[in-house]
């Protein structure tokens, strides 16, 4: 018996040196992985975006040249900005339930549908078509849920930062590269090269990130108080994640903190020309400086300052900047200043992007991550499809500095806000 007893002794000892062996061996794979598989999603966000951003320069010469309106045209991009807005939370909860790599792969299949129909777009029946696939292209929303499934909290900031050095890339690129392949080559020559773009990511997808779901972490009491639904179209689990401890309250300061910028960002165009008395190629070197600003705060500075502060700390930086930033912008008269107040304005802007989208995904089970920001990235399509209606009227009846004021209003409430709630919840020491 004794020998009995020792031999499975032994057994079990053998096996959980196993079990062991094989956890230090996955996690030094998923390392291993990290490796490639982090950089790979930079680089298929890069080429992604600097694709998708091509059709932006050559769809209004496209809708002109089939006899659309300035009206017709506003039906056009706000068509655009509703479906992704629409699709944000479904492309989310579709990643949490199918893993990174599919769902990236159902945006970037998407965003190859979009140049297909668009490099057909022969009257604009088909043009409006070439909206609908909008619906899921959510490149930059799928790289950030392969980011954050594929690093820690403490990461997160730095890693999403780099994203946003990608969408400025995308974006710069993208934008000069239309029109100039448009000018030389014909109006519907980008859209095919967006199309092979497009269809080299989905490979690259395919090769180099791996097939993996997410395990459904049993979570915390929060998440087994209410029911899941297996639904990619449920409302009810949208209200299930904002109804989680601290989630409502960081969403509501995402919304109504990047709503005046936003809005001013929108009219941006028009204010360069009208306001300032730029020519219209200046407008464009102006937006570009703003795109550059915001490129090189994500990339470069915002995951210093994570690493330091508390996401606290970096919330009310952000909000207090902005409310600076909204002084200033009531009583700026002339680009120069503008040019200095850019400044304040795309680190406090990028600062609270990021950490809010940080915040909402702590706040969350692992299992909803996806879901999460999923619904954060609906935020700016949001502003986007209300944005010309809301700052045309500011601007019409109010002017420039009524963005100024608003924005100054905002920042202090929400900064009451955030005292009075002690947001985030449950706020831990600094970081060293």
């Amino acid at each position: 018996m004794n020998v009995e007893i020792h031999s499975e002794r032994e057994q079990q000892r053998l096996r959980r040196r196993q079990e062991t062996l094989g956890k230090q061996h996955t996690r030094s794979v998923n390392i291993t992985s990290r490796q490639w598989v982090i950089p790979a999603t930079y680089l298929i966000t890069a080429v992604g975006l600097t694709c998708l951003f091509m059709q932006f320069g050559i769809v209004p010469y496209l809708a002109t040249s089939l006899g659309l309106d300035a009206v017709e045209f506003g039906y056009l991009q706000t068509l655009y900005g509703v479906l992704q807005l629409l699709g944000g939370p479904i492309f989310g909860r579709f990643s949490d339930q199918y893993g990174a790599r599919a769902a990236l792969t159902l945006s970037y299949m998407a965003s190859s549908l979009l140049f297909l129909l668009l490099s057909m777009s022969t009257n604009v029946l088909l043009l409006f078509l070439s909206r609908i696939p909008s619906f899921f292209i959510q490149a930059l929303p799928g790289a950030q849920m392969a980011i954050t499934d594929l690093t820690t909290p403490d990461e997160h900031a730095d890693a999403l930062g780099k994203l946003g050095l990608c969408f400025g890339i995308g974006m710069i690129l993208g934008s000069s590269l239309g029109g100039s392949l448009a000018t030389h080559f014909g109006i519907y020559f980008p859209c095919y090269v967006g199309l092979i773009g497009q269809l080299v990511c989905v490979l690259m997808i395919l090769l180099f990130i791996p097939a993996q779901k997410k395990s459904q972490s049993k979570g915390n009491a929060a998440e087994h108080s209410m029911p899941h639904s297996s639904s990619l179209f449920s409302l009810k689990e949208v209200l299930r994640l904002l109804k989680l401890p601290g989630v409502m309250d960081v969403f509501i300061i995402k919304v109504l903190s990047g709503l005046p910028i936003g809005l001013f960002m929108i009219m941006l165009s028009i204010i360069s020309i009208n306001f300032f008395n730029l020519e219209a190629s200046q407008a464009g070197y102006l937006l570009s400086y703003s795109g550059v600003l915001q490129m090189v705060f994500q990339g470069l500075v915002i995951g210093k300052l994570t690493s330091r502060y508390t996401d606290r700390i970096l919330l009310m930086l952000s909000v207090s900047v902005l409310s600076g930033v909204g002084l200033a912008m009531a009583l700026m008269t002339n680009v120069f200043q503008y040019c200095i107040i850019a400044f304040p304005m795309a680190f406090a802007f990028c600062t609270l992007g990021i950490v809010t989208d940080i915040l909402l995904t702590k706040s969350v089970p692992p299992s909803d991550t996806g879901a999460i920001l999923g619904i954060s990235a609906s935020v700016f399509p949001l502003i986007r499809a209300v944005g010309p209606t809301i700052g045309g009227f500011l601007y019409g009846r109010f002017g420039v500095s009524s963005f100024g004021y608003l924005q100054l209003i905002i920042s202090v409430a929400l900064l009451l806000y955030i005292f009075k709630k002690r947001i985030p919840l449950n706020e831990g020491k600094v970081r060293q």
